[in-house]
C-alpha cells in the first residue's frame, strides 16, 4: 500500500472558538478555515485536543465537523478527532457518526485506565475494525499518562485500516526507532511543532500542529522546506518558533494559541473551564514574541 500523501505537510488541528458565554462562535470559526486555508495548510484536523474536545458536547462535537465540511472553500482533506478510554463507548460513537467527507479519524490513546501495550493494541484494533475511514494513531503521553510504545505501533501498522501515527511523545530515540523501522507506507506525523524540522530529517512525514492556526503560512513553508530538502532554510523558521513554542503551553493548550489568533483579529480568546483565558503577563509575552519575530 502507497502511503497517503493527502496527509503530508502540514494538518492543523484547529481551535473552537469560544463567545463571551463560552458558545461555539461559528463566525470565528469561518473566519479560521478560511485564514488556514488561505495560508496554506495540507490539511484540517477537527476536535483534536487543540480543539477542547474534552469540554465540547456529543452534538456540538458533530455541528462542529458539519460546520467545518460546510464551509471548507478549498476542500481540504479533513481529520476528525474520536477516541477515549472507554473502548465501547467509541466504537458506538463510530456508529453512530456520519464519516461523508471525512478523510481519515484521528484516535487518541486510552487515558485515566492506564492499560497495558495489549490493551492498548486492543482498543486501536478494535476501533480499525469498526472505523469506515483510515484511522490515525495518536501518542501523547504528557496527557494520558500511557506511552504507546514503538513495537505496540509497528503491530498496529500491520493493519490495513491503520496508516499513521501523530507522536508527541517528545523523545527523540522513540521518534528515531520509529522512523527506522515503520514501514515505509506508514505515515509519521509530528504532534510536537518544536520538533518538526529535526524528525524530517529523519523521514517523518509532516506535523499536525497547533502553531500553524495562528501561522499557517510560516509553518507550512518551514515543514515543506524541510520535506523538499532545503534545511537552512527550514532550520531558520524552527528556529524563530522555539520560544514562542514555550510560551504557548505555559498556561496549557489551547490557551496560548487562542490568544495569538485574537490578537491577529481572527477569533476570540475564550476557552472552557477548568482551562481559564490566558494571563496578563502571558499575553504580553506572546505579542512581544510576535512583534520580535515579525509576525505582526
Amino acid at each position: 500500500m502507497a502511503l497517503d500523501e493527502r496527509f503530508k505537510g502540514v494538518g492543523v488541528a484547529l481551535v473552537t472558538p469560544f463567545d463571551e458565554h463560552q458558545n461555539i462562535d461559528y463566525d470565528g470559526l469561518k473566519n479560521l478555515i478560511d485564514f488556514v486555508s488561505e495560508g496554506g495548510v495540507d490539511y484540517l484536523v477537527v476536535q483534536g485536543t487543540t480543539g477542547e474536545s474534552a469540554t465540547t458536547t456529543a452534538e456540538e462535537k458533530k455541528t462542529l465537523l458539519d460546520f467545518t465540511k460546510q464551509h471548507n472553500s478549498r476542500k481540504l482533506p479533513i481529520v476528525y478527532g474520536l477516541g477515549g478510554n472507554n473502548t465501547r463507548q467509541v466504537l458506538e460513537t463510530i456508529s453512530t457518526t456520519d464519516f461523508t467527507g471525512v478523510d481519515a479519524l484521528l484516535s487518541v490513546c486510552p487515558y485515566y485506565n492506564k492499560p497495558t501495550q495489549a490493551g492498548i493494541l486492543a482498543h486501536f484494533t478494535a476501533i480499525a475494525d469498526a472505523s469506515p475511514v483510515p484511522v490515525l494513531l495518536y501518542n501523547v503521553p504528557g496527557r494520558t499518562v500511557v506511552n504507546l510504545k514503538p513495537e505496540t505501533v509497528f503491530e498496529l501498522a500491520k493493519h490495513p485500516n491503520i496508516i499513521g501515527l501523530k507522536d508527541a511523545c517528545s523523545t527523540m530515540e522513540q521518534y528515531m526507532e520509529i522512523a527506522w523501522k515503520a514501514p515505509k507506507d506508514f505515515l509519521l506525523l509530528a504532534g510536537d511543532d518544536n520538533l518538526v524540522v529535526p524528525m524530517i530529517s529523519l523521514g517523518w512525514h509532516g506535523v499536525i500542529s497547533v502553531i500553524a492556526n495562528a501561522f499557517p503560512k510560516e509553518f507550512q513553508d518551514l515543514t515543506w522546506h524541510a520535506l523538499e530538502g532545503r534545511f537552512s532554510e527550514a532550520a531558520a523558521l524552527q528556529f524563530s518558533f522555539i520560544e514562542f513554542d514555550t510560551l504557548l503551553y505555559q498556561e496549557s493548550n489551547p490557551v496560548g494559541i487562542k490568544k495569538c489568533l485574537e490578537i491577529k483579529g481572527i477569533c476570540g480568546s475564550e476557552v472552557r473551564l477548568p482551562l481559564i483565558k490566558a494571563s496578563e503577563e502571558l499575553s504580553n509575552a506572546l505579542t512581544s514574541a510576535m512583534k520580535r519575530e515579525g509576525f505582526i
